[in-house]
C-alpha cells in the first residue's frame, strides 16, 4: 500500500511539472546526400574549444546560422539540409584549427582560429586573413543592425572588437575594426593603464553609445565605460564564477546575458546593473538563481524578447526578456538533451533543439530537430499560467528606425487594448536616457466592438539636453551623435503573452539624412539678362586671370590664367551681386523637399577655384572675439590631404567660446565666419565675373549633419581698371588746379600795379588794331 502511495505521489508530481506532455516531435533532416558523395572535407578540420556547443544565428537573415561543437557547421537554409563540417581551405595554414570565438558580421563570418582572426565571405565563398592584428587574440565581439540602410545602421554591423580574454587589462592589446573584420587597428581606451583586473570582454554597446570593458578581479566583475557620463566611475560589481559567456541580444536594446554551467545573469541596461535570473521549478516552487536550483546549463538561446535555457537534466527553461525582470519556467517530460545538442529560436515562440548526427556512409552530417511551440506548451492547465491581460499592443513605429537631429523632436503613437476587467500598466523606456528623453501621455480613445476600452499612448522624444530636466552631469556630450532604443511594453506581463512582443524602435540622435541646405536665388544673372541660360548649358567656360587666383588657396598669384568649365547642371544660374555692396548669402534649410527655415547658424565660404579677390567686412576685433579665430589657412594646413575643404562642425572652434584659451594676437585679421551672432559680410574687389563658392555650416549646435553645398554668384558693376598709371593722371591734375587758384588770386592784383596798367593798355591797343584789320568787326559799328 505504501509503495502504491509513493508511486501515486510521484505520478502527481510529474504531472505538475511543466511539461508532463511531450514537448516536441523529433525528426531527422537528411537531404542533399547525392550532392556530397564525391565531396570530401578539404583543409584543416575546424572544431570548437569548449566542451559544450554553441549556436549563433544571424539576427537579420533568419536562415544564416553557425553551429560550434566538435564539428562546425555553417548553414544558409537554417539546417534544413545535411551539411559538411566547415573547414579552412588548404591555402591557409593555421597550425591547431581550434576555434575559440565566432561572430557573424553582415555578410561575413569571423572566426578566431589559433589566436588569429579569419574572415569567410559566405556570399562570395572566399577566405581572408584579417590585417592589422599584431598580438594574440582569443575572442571577437560585435553586433548587427537589422533596420534600413541608414549609415549609422551600417556602422553598427561593421564594428568588431578583437581581444585576448583573461589578459591583464592594464597592458592588454585591444583591436577595433570598422570594416567587418577585414582590417583592424589598435583601440586606445582612455585610462586603461589605471584599470585593475583581467579582461572579461570588450563590447560596443550601441544602445548606450559606449564601449564597455568587463573587468574581473577577485571573483567580482564590473564594467568600465568609455564616454561621459558613465566614464566617471565603474559599474556595479556582480559575482563572477567560472568563465562567463556574454551574449548581446539582437535589437540594440542593451540586454546582456551572462552564463556558465552554474550561473545565469542578465542585464537590461548594458551591464550597469546585473542580477541573477530566478527559475520556477514547478508551480509554487521558485529559486532565485541557477546555483540554488541546482541545475547545470548546457547552452542558451535568445532573441529580442525571449530566453531559452537547455540543461543537462533534460529540461528546457523559458522566459521573456521584458523591461522588468521575470523568472524562467521549466518545461520537461521528454529526453531532449545530448552532449551535442544546441537550442535556438526559429521564430517568436518557436524553440528548437538541434543535434548533428554523423553518417557512416557519407561525410555530410544529418540533423536531428526537435521543434517546440511555446504558446501551445503554456496552454497546459497543469502549468497554472495566467492568461495574458492585454489583447493588443501595436504601434506603427515598431521595428523601425528614426533620426532626431539637433533641436528636433519625434512623436510616436501606440494603441493598447486590455482584456475586460484588467488594468495593465504600459511602460515606455529608452536605453540611453543620457542622450534621449521621453514624455508619455495616455488617454482613453473609444471602445472596441466588444466593449473593451482602447488606450492611446502619445510618446514625445527629444534630446535629453533640450528637455531641461536633467543635470549636465547626467547627460552625454551634445556635440557627439548617439543612439538609443525606445521600448514600449507592459509591466509584469504574464509569460503567456508570447505573441504580444514589446514595441521597439531604434532612434539615431544624429544626422537627419533628409536635411540639406539651399542658397536662396531670387535675383539671378539670367533673370536680369546678364547671362544666357542656354549659353551656360552649352559647354560654357570662363577665364580667371592669373593675378586673381591661387590653386593652393594661399592668396598668392598664379603663373598662368585658368580656364574653368561652368557646370550648369549642378550650379544653375549664378546669383547676381553688385561688387560695391557688402553681401552675405541667404542659407535655407530644406527637409524632404520642404522648406524649413532660413538658417542663422555660423558658416564659412571658400571659392573653389582659388579666387582671392574678396575679403570680409569685420576683423577679429570688430567681431568681439575673445580668442584668435580660425581661418582657412590654418584649417587647410591642419587637414593636409584628408579633404580639400575640411572646415566643418567637428573641427570648428568659436572665438567667442569662453573655454577657448587661444590668445587674440592678431586682432586686425579678417574674420572669416559668417552668420551667427555677427553681421559679417563679404566684400568683393573691383572685378566682374563668376565666383563658385563652397559653403559649410560649422555651428556644432545646429545639426549633426555635415551641411555643405556649392553655388555660384556673378559679380557685376565694377569698372575696368585704367591702363594709365594713377600717378600719371593725378599729379598733372593737381598742378593744374593749383595754377588756376594762383591765377585767380594774382591776376586781379597785378592789374592795379604800374606793370599791370601797361599790360592792360597793351592788350587794349592790340584789340583795337585787330578790329581795324578784321572786316567782321567793322560791320558791327
Amino acid at each position: 500500500m505504501l509503495v502504491l502511495m509513493l508511486v501515486a505521489a510521484a505520478t502527481l508530481r510529474l504531472c505538475l511539472v511543466a511539461g508532463a506532455q511531450q514537448l516536441c516531435r523529433i525528426h531527422t533532416v537528411r537531404t542533399g546526400k547525392v550532392f556530397h558523395v564525391s565531396q570530401q572535407i578539404q583543409g584543416d578540420h575546424l572544431y570548437f574549444s569548449s566542451g559544450t556547443p554553441r549556436l549563433i544565428k544571424h539576427p537579420c537573415k533568419k536562415n544564416i546560422a553557425l553551429y560550434l561543437g566538435r564539428q562546425i557547421f555553417f548553414t544558409r537554409d537554417n539546417f534544413k539540409s545535411s551539411l559538411l563540417p566547415l573547414s579552412l581551405p588548404t591555402s591557409i595554414k593555421v597550425g591547431i584549427p581550434e576555434v575559440t570565438s565566432a561572430h557573424i558580421a553582415g555578410s561575413v563570418l569571423l572566426l578566431v582560429v589559433n589566436q588569429k582572426v579569419y574572415v569567410y565571405d559566405y556570399e562570395a565563398n572566399s577566405w581572408n586573413t584579417s590585417i592589422g592584428i599584431e598580438h594574440p587574440v582569443s575572442h571577437i565581439s560585435g553586433d548587427n543592425c537589422c533596420y534600413s540602410g541608414h549609415p549609422f545602421c551600417v556602422d553598427i554591423s561593421n564594428s568588431v572588437f578583437a581581444y585576448l580574454h583573461g589578459d591583464q587589462i592594464s597592458q592588454t592589446h585591444v583591436y577595433f575594426s570598422n570594416t567587418r573584420g577585414y582590417t583592424f587597428q589598435k583601440f586606445a581606451y582612455e585610462r586603461q593603464a589605471e584599470l585593475v583586473g583581467s579582461l572579461g570582454g570588450v563590447f560596443y554597446f550601441h544602445s548606450l553609445s559606449q564601449v564597455g570593458l568587463l573587468l574581473i578581479d577577485q571573483g567580482k566583475a564590473m564594467f568600465s565605460y568609455s564616454e561621459h557620463p558613465l566614464n566617471r566611475s565603474l559599474g556595479l560589481p556582480f559575482d563572477y564564477s567560472g568563465t562567463l559567456d556574454i551574449l548581446i541580444t539582437p535589437g540594440q536594446k542593451g540586454i546582456l546575458i551572462f552564463w556558465f554551467e552554474k550561473s545565469l545573469l542578465v542585464s537590461g541596461n548594458a551591464g550597469q546593473l546585473v542580477y541573477p535570473v530566478p527559475m520556477d521549478e514547478e508551480p509554487g516552487i521558485s529559486y532565485s538563481s541557477v546555483s540554488e536550483a541546482n541545475v547545470t546549463i548546457h547552452n542558451i538561446a535568445a532573441n529580442q524578447n525571449e530566453l531559452a535555457v537547455l540543461t543537462r537534466e533534460n529540461s528546457l527553461y523559458y522566459g521573456s526578456l521584458g523591461i522588468l525582470p521575470s523568472s524562467l519556467i521549466k518545461f520537461s517530460g521528454q529526453n531532449i538533451w545530448s552532449q551535442e545538442a544546441a537550442v535556438m529560436f526559429t521564430d517568436v515562440g518557436q524553440v528548437e533543439i538541434l543535434t548533428p548526427l554523423p553518417d557512416p556512409m557519407f561525410p555530410a552530417f544529418d540533423f536531428q530537430r526537435c521543434p517546440m511551440n511555446v504558446q501551445e506548451i503554456l496552454m497546459d492547465p497543469q502549468l497554472q499560467v495566467d492568461v495574458c491581460k492585454v489583447e493588443l499592443l501595436q504601434g506603427e513605429f515598431d521595428n523601425r528606425m528614426y533620426s532626431i537631429d539637433m533641436n528636433s523632436k519625434l512623436q510616436l503613437t501606440a494603441l493598447m487594448i486590455p482584456r475586460p476587467g484588467r488594468s495593465p500598466v504600459p511602460l515606455a523606456m529608452v536605453s540611453n536616457p543620457h542622450s534621449l528623453g521621453l514624455q508619455v501621455a495616455i488617454y482613453e480613445d473609444g471602445y472596441t466592438y466588444d466593449g473593451n476600452t482602447k488606450h492611446r499612448l502619445n510618446i514625445s522624444l527629444r534630446q535629453q539636453h533640450h528637455w531641461g530636466r536633467a543635470n549636465p552631469n547626467f547627460t552625454s556630450s551634445i556635440k557627439k551623435p548617439t543612439v538609443s532604443t525606445i521600448t514600449l511594453d507592459v509591466a509584469n506581463k504574464e509569460i503567456s503573452c508570447v505573441d504580444l512582443k514589446p514595441l521597439t524602435a531604434l532612434i539615431s540622435v544624429g544626422c537627419d539624412q533628409e536635411k540639406k541646405i539651399v542658397i536662396q536665388n531670387k535675383i539671378s544673372a539670367c533673370s536680369n539678362g546678364i547671362l544666357d541660360p542656354v549659353g551656360l548649358q552649352d559647354n560654357y567656360s570662363y577665364i580667371i586671370e592669373k593675378e586673381a587666383y591661387d590653386p593652393n588657396f594661399r592668396g598668392q598669384m598664379s603663373r598662368e590664367d585658368l580656364v574653368v568649365n561652368y557646370r550648369y547642371e549642378k550650379l544653375g544660374c549664378p546669383r547676381l551681386v553688385y561688387y560695391n555692396t557688402p553681401w552675405r548669402p541667404v542659407v535655407e534649410l530644406w527637409r524632404e523637399g520642404k522648406f524649413q527655415e532660413v538658417t542663422k547658424a555660423e558658416f564659412v565660404l571658400l571659392e573653389v577655384n582659388g579666387l582671392f579677390t574678396y575679403t570680409y567686412s569685420l576683423t577679429a576685433q570688430m567681431a568681439l572675439c575673445r580668442s584668435q579665430p580660425q581661418n582657412w589657412t590654418t584649417i587647410l594646413e591642419s587637414a593636409g590631404d584628408k579633404r580639400p575643404f575640411a572646415w566643418d562642425r567637428e573641427n570648428y572652434v568659436s572665438c567667442h567660446d569662453p573655454d577657448n584659451d587661444a590668445p587674440l594676437r592678431w586682432p586686425d585679421v579678417p574674420y572669416q565666419i559668417l552668420g551667427g551672432p555677427t553681421a559679417n559680410k563679404v566684400i568683393f574687389d573691383q572685378r566682374n565675373g563668376i565666383y563658385v563658392f563652397f559653403l559649410s555650416i560649422v555651428d556644432p549646435y545646429y545639426s549633426y549633419c555635415h551641411l555643405e553645398t556649392t553655388f555660384s554668384v556673378y559679380v557685376y558693376g565694377a569698372l575696368p581698371p585704367s591702363i594709365i598709371p594713377t600717378t600719371v593722371t593725378i599729379i598733372p591734375l593737381i598742378m593744374a588746379m593749383l595754377l588756376s587758384v594762383w591765377s585767380a588770386y594774382m591776376i586781379p592784383k597785378l592789374l592795379h600795379t604800374e606793370k599791370g596798367l601797361r599790360l592792360k593798355e597793351f592788350w587794349m591797343n592790340l584789340c583795337g588794331r585787330l578790329r581795324n584789320l578784321c572786316p567782321c568787326f567793322q560791320g558791327r559799328r
